[in-house]
């Protein structure tokens, strides 16, 4: 497993070590005592698919309070992944940090509690994984536009299709600080 530092602290690239042969390829997606191994901790309580089609943003989502830390992965097709920093008192408040996963490419995002995620499908159809430190609470349920100029996100789609709720979520600007989760070094 090599782990790769993004520009947010916290925020991981995993590539597995895959092992493959003419009749195809095996990798481990997750392994608790290889995380263990590079000082990551998480607790999964749930696991989630979602299948969407090309042009599908979903995002960007979060929690609070009752935050998720999410362990994402791409099982078919490509997406482009993105991870905010909302965490209040953040040195990396308000950033954000994006990853090309895909199928072909194997790779995995570690999302840590305090961060909103969202990802836009480039493929026909993707098959999207995530593993979650929480149980789905609709009551802190909460979302950012997608588009927020403050955020300077440069998503691959113009146009992207979206849930009602993620066409009229608010900025982050707009949100309540106590909405927000709280930065702690």
């Amino acid at each position: 497993m090599k782990v790769i530092e993004t520009g947010l602290p916290g925020c991981l690239v995993i590539e597995p070590a895959v092992f493959g042969d003419a009749r195809g390829y095996f990798y481990e997606s997750w392994n608790q005592a290889r995380f263990l191994q590079n000082g990551l901790a998480p607790q999964f309580v749930q696991s989630n698919v979602s299948s969407s089609t090309r042009g599908v943003l979903r995002g960007l989502h979060y929690q609070w309070p009752n935050p998720q830390g999410k362990y994402v992965s791409v099982l078919e097709g490509e997406v482009y992944d993105v991870a905010v920093d909302i965490r209040r008192g953040s040195p990396t408040f308000g950033q954000s940090t994006a990853v090309l996963l895909s199928a072909d490419n194997r790779r995995h995002l570690w999302i840590p509690e305090g961060f909103a995620h969202g990802f836009a499908v480039l493929s026909e159809r993707a098959l999207f994984s995530y593993l979650v430190t929480a149980h789905y609470d609709r009551t802190a349920d909460a979302t950012i536009r997608w588009n927020d100029a403050s955020l300077g996100i440069d998503w691959p789609v113009s146009d992207p299709l979206l849930s009602e709720k993620d066409a009229v979520a608010p900025f982050l600007a707009e949100i309540a600080e106590e909405r927000l989760p709280v930065y702690t070094p």
